[in-house]
């Protein structure tokens, strides 16, 4: 007998969940480049909207955003959070769902990995264990007269 609903999370976000996601996220940039926003730390920000983890209820939406260079993005984050009210409307309005997700703003750190890597792989010291050292040639065995 199959059991049809997962009894752990070790799978991953179903299929459902990341397409919600990816539907919240693209409502979210659409939003955030059209929308005049009061706060005035969210009037000239430039915001990028990486990722959104939709909960399996889809309740909860975890939404990961950076900003332009990472520049005060802890206090773009908490302005975010001041409009989720409006933000989560106008989500609403662009994706059909029963309920509104409820969103949770968070600062998207892959970015800064990604450059703590890409700087490991360039030091020297890693850099050796990465390159493989070059193959030695067979040595030829003279012919026989």
């Amino acid at each position: 007998m199959s059991n049809r609903f997962r009894e752990t999370d070790r799978e991953g976000p179903s299929q459902r969940q990341l397409r919600v996601g990816e539907a919240i996220r693209r409502a979210l940039v659409e939003v955030l480049q059209e929308a005049h926003f009061r706060d005035p730390d969210l009037q000239d920000a430039s915001i990028t909207v990486s990722e959104v983890r939709a909960s399996p209820d889809l309740k909860h939406a975890s939404v990961f955003v950076t900003t332009l260079g990472g520049i005060e993005s802890e206090k773009t984050i908490a302005a975010l959070g001041r409009a989720r009210a409006f933000l989560k409307g106008e989500v609403q309005r662009r994706v059909d769902l029963r309920q509104a997700c409820e969103l949770h703003f968070q600062k998207d750190t892959s970015f800064d990995y990604a450059s703590r890597m890409e700087a490991a792989f360039r030091s020297p010291r890693v850099a050796a264990d990465i390159v493989p050292p070059e193959p030695e040639k067979p040595k030829r065995a003279r012919k026989k007269k």
